[in-house]
């Protein structure tokens, strides 16, 4: 599978931005699928992750203001940022699990830069 991520860019603090994860076959067939990101200098963090069962799970950090959800019929999974802070500023990837004979496979996409000027 592919996955395509769009809709980053440059806002300013308290803005938003709609991040959105197209995968080039069912996203059904995964077991969770999420949102991570990367600052320079810094390791990959998860940021917000959605199961095949629909529940979700947010880094403490951006509770309360970002938002995933899921289309199986578009085959998307899209991050809603709000209240933006300089410190969301990273390129963020979408990440598919799939669960087989007990053994994780992820799949990434390409990373969407986000910047959020103070």
């Amino acid at each position: 599978v592919q996955l395509q991520a769009s809709g980053g860019g440059l806002v300013q603090a308290g803005g938003s931005l709609r991040l959105s994860c197209a995968a080039s076959g069912s996203i059904s067939e995964f077991n969770v699928m999420g949102w991570y990101r990367q600052a320079p200098g810094k390791q990959r963090d998860l940021v917000a992750t959605i199961t095949s069962g629909g529940r979700t799970n947010y880094v403490d950090s951006v509770k309360g203001r970002f938002s995933i959800s899921r289309d199986t019929a578009m085959n998307t999974v899209d991050l809603q940022m709000d209240s933006l802070n300089p410190e969301d500023t990273a390129v963020y990837y979408c990440n598919a699990r799939l669960l087989v004979s007990y053994r994780w496979y992820d799949y990434w996409g390409q990373g969407t830069q986000v910047t959020v000027s103070s």
